[in-house]
């Protein structure tokens, strides 16, 4: 049993919390960009806020735990794992809700390397709950702009979430796909859902533009978020995105799986 004072021992342990990876630099960056409107980072949000690096900073320290001083310019950033626990909480809550009603879901992720396997074990429980798993729009072409330039993808699902894929990485259905920040895909995915005549989603889970970009066009979004993005905390605090969970969103796969086990226990979904 994940207990609360377990996870939270894990959460520093894996640097999903505590000190992480993301550095203050890049975090600093994202939060000039962000003010500066670069889609780049609002990552399909439109803020109503002017939303300025100062304002910007004090929010991620409110909701992450990061320093709120601005002369701290260098070195790793930091999540307080509290503040991970108690959006975590909020997290299954929405899950068990979801579940509650058998509400259909759509799951997705920009971070397929890492996180796949989180969302996928939601999607089999929601899915065993009596939730539909959405999977609209697969095989449909999404063009995505890169660092590259503009690159065309194919949405895909694997073992029910969506990602997304470049045409030449392989067969449909292999893993693990492209790392993207774009909300394009969930606009692609929930168009398609709504030309068939639905079902549409109740609730969306995801990181990076599925969260921002469902919440957004108004739908129920939950996700998981890093410090150098700004764009779902700006969503939650102007009420389009429900919840954010803080938390490093590139560590090794298998230390979300305690997150998983927690936030189905919490759901009062473990299988």
């Amino acid at each position: 049993m994940w207990t609360a004072a377990r996870l939270r021992a894990h959460l520093v342990a894996a640097r999903l919390a505590g000190v992480v990876a993301t550095s203050r630099e890049e975090s600093l960056r994202s939060y000039r960009l962000f003010a500066a409107r670069d889609p780049r980072v609002l990552i399909g949000i439109d803020p109503e806020g002017a939303w300025q690096v100062p304002d910007l900073l004090g929010l991620m320290a409110r909701r992450c735990g990061v320093s709120a001083d601005p002369r701290d310019t260098s070195g790793p950033d930091v999540i307080d794992p509290e503040r991970t626990l108690t959006a975590l909480e909020a997290f299954a809550g929405r899950l068990r809700e979801a579940a509650g009603r058998r509400a259909p879901v759509l799951l997705g992720t920009g971070h397929p390397h890492r996180l796949l396997g989180f969302y996928a074990s939601l999607a089999d429980a929601l899915s065993a709950a009596g939730c539909e798993v959405l999977t609209p729009a697969q095989g449909h072409c999404v063009d995505i702009l890169t660092r590259f330039g503009l690159r065309t993808h194919r949405l895909d699902y694997v073992r029910g979430v969506a990602l997304v894929r470049e045409p030449a990485s392989g067969r449909p259905g292999c893993e693990p796909g492209s790392h993207t920040h774009s909300p394009l895909p969930v606009r692609v995915a929930l168009d398609a859902a709504a030309a068939a005549g639905g079902p549409l989603p109740e609730l969306v889970v995801g990181d990076h533009g599925w969260v921002c970009g469902a919440g957004q066009l108004g739908f129920e979004a939950i996700g998981l978020a890093d410090t150098d993005d700004p764009a779902p905390f700006v969503g939650e605090a102007e009420g389009r995105v429900s919840v954010v969970v803080p938390v490093d969103d590139a560590v090794r796969s298998a230390h979300y799986e305690p997150l998983t086990r927690y936030v189905l226990n919490r759901a009062c979904l473990s299988q």
